[in-house]
């Protein structure tokens, strides 16, 4: 039987995840399982926990939203040990894309005996970051301007607080001209944001890349290049469903090295975590990570 350490945000999304590791540790210990919890101060500590866990022979469940997964899950990279997500924030959206049950009985069952699974990740080289691997996506523009706003608003909660840190952002935007380098070839661009996916999804449910995959070696990179701000909003507006890469604004491409520069220190982010500038170097590491999904 599985033994499993959670790593838990207290304060994910503004609500518990405690409350969200409860039901699903009643089945687990009933089902025989061995599971202790371990309580993060930072992201930073979270990561430190996850590994110390994993050397232990644990599986480690990241409890709370997209940034605990990609700190988890980013300290587990290459290290061989097994990563279990118990989605409890506000987007989720690495959960999302690994299509992870919600609720507890069918996400107990696939801890307890689903089978690991290798998943990329991206390494993360930046004067802030340093080797860093993460999960998801790291993206740099008008969309980490808007997570920012979302993630210190006090008022909203869930995909309002993305809405209204949306709209504060493209008031004050003007665009940006960035030198993207996908595997040696560069391509300059003028626009609002660059995306480099490997997974789908990201600001609370958004289909940023419908072509990524988690699993393929490759990166999505999505460039929303420059338009009018009412076309703008067109655009976000079909995020929901991934039509928006059907427009010209819209280009997509493929690439295992990234590097993105633009004409000013633009704010960048990985797995909802804003906290650096451009520029920003992207790696992405083939089946570094195991994950039950």
């Amino acid at each position: 039987m599985r033994q499993f350490t959670a790593v838990v945000n207290p304060a994910a999304g503004g609500s518990s995840g405690t409350a969200a590791l409860l039901p699903l540790a009643r089945l687990l210990r009933e089902a025989g399982a061995g599971l202790d919890t371990q309580y993060s101060r930072s992201l930073a500590h979270a990561g430190d926990l996850a590994r110390q866990a994993g050397e232990r022979g644990r599986v480690v469940l990241a409890v709370g939203g997209d940034g605990m997964a990609g700190r988890v899950g980013g300290a587990l990279s290459g290290t061989g040990s097994v990563l279990g997500l118990v989605p409890a924030g506000r987007g989720n959206d690495f959960a999302r894309a690994l299509g992870l049950p919600a609720d507890a009985p069918a996400l107990a069952d696939l801890l307890l005996h689903g089978a690991p699974r290798p998943v990329d990740t991206l390494r993360v080289d930046s004067a802030a970051h340093a080797g860093v691997s993460v999960l998801g996506s790291v993206y740099a523009g008008i969309d980490a301007v808007a997570n920012h706003h979302a993630n210190t608003t006090r008022l909203l909660r869930g995909a309002a607080s993305y809405y209204a840190g949306g709209l504060r952002a493209v008031a004050t935007w003007r665009p940006a001209a960035y030198r993207i380098t996908v595997d040696g070839e560069v391509h300059e661009r003028r626009g609002y944001t660059v995306v480099a996916a490997n997974s789908g999804f990201y600001g609370f449910g958004r289909r940023i890349a419908p072509g990524a995959r988690v699993d393929d070696g490759l990166l999505d990179v999505v460039v929303i290049r420059h338009a009018p701000k009412r076309l703008f909003f067109a655009v976000m507006n079909e995020l929901k469903t991934g039509e928006h890469v059907r427009r010209p604004q819209v280009e997509v491409l493929r690439g295992r090295e990234i590097r993105i520069e633009a004409d000013r220190a633009l704010p960048y982010g990985a797995d909802g975590e804003v906290d650096a500038a451009l520029p920003v170097s992207v790696r992405v590491q083939p089946g570094a990570l195991e994950v039950l999904h």
